[in-house]
């Protein structure tokens, strides 16, 4: 078990209760617990650390949402997504932890760039999101997701630019996230991220997931599809900035 101070757990604590609501309410709130993790451990642990606690928070959005999901949806991206992540390995064998942090905040306000561009430009008659989009955002989320564990937002941009409504935008996400989270598990294994001390310090960190998927439920609730929309952009756009900027 890492010897953490008391603060340090509570950071710890608090990222996990983000991770529960960002897979069952608001997508973008992860950037928090990816900033609190990075913030606490060393990289490899924070990422292997968060790696886990996503699983556990990809299973209960699949609980809460499963009815509202859209499978179907998830077909086009495969191919894309597999393409993405081999540009993603090759563009790892070249380039440093900062170059990588700034390509793919670049990337990210780009995607939200042009997602907002395409609506405000077609207006509330524009039609989902098709193949070629499908190509896209997949392609940029299998790369970012290989580069820096950062292909959450522009997925969800991704299902934000299809107008799927609020529940069937989380319960659609939550099995592709869920996905490709178990996924990476073996090579975050293979490769030492994950090891006994880290799935110790999860097993503490769980009931904070766990109170944040209950919490993000509850939130839920109380957001109208405009007001859902929103919020979840400008988190996002935080999410960029601070991969850009840090």
């Amino acid at each position: 078990m890492p010897e953490l101070s008391a603060l340090a757990w509570a950071a710890l604590a608090l990222g996990a209760v983000a991770v529960g609501v960002s897979k069952t309410a608001l997508p973008g709130v992860n950037t928090l617990a990816i900033a609190l993790f990075a913030a606490v451990l060393p990289a490899r642990a924070s990422t292997g650390a968060l790696l886990l606690l996503l699983i556990v928070g990809d299973w209960f959005a699949i609980w809460m949402h499963r009815k509202h999901a859209r499978l179907r949806a998830l077909l086009p991206l495969i191919p894309a997504l597999a393409a993405g992540m081999v540009l993603g390995w090759i563009f790892l064998g070249f380039a440093d932890d900062t170059w990588t942090r700034r390509v793919i905040g670049a990337i990210l306000l780009l995607v939200i760039a042009v997602t907002l561009w395409r609506r405000w430009r077609a207006g509330e008659d524009e039609p989902r999101s098709g193949r070629v989009a499908a190509v896209a955002y997949g392609t940029l989320g299998g790369f970012t997701t290989m580069v820096a564990n950062a292909g959450g937002p522009v997925m969800t941009m991704y299902f934000l630019a299809a107008r799927f409504p609020v529940r069937a935008f989380l319960g659609t996400a939550a099995w592709f996230f869920a996905g490709i989270n178990l996924a990476k598990l073996p090579f975050s294994i293979g490769l030492g991220i994950i090891q006994i001390p880290t799935v110790l310090m999860d097993l503490l960190l769980i009931p904070g997931v766990i109170a944040g998927a209950f919490l993000g439920r509850m939130l839920l609730g109380r957001l109208d599809q405009r007001t859902f929309e929103l919020v979840v952009i400008v988190l996002t756009i935080v999410g960029a900035l601070y991969l850009l900027l840090a």
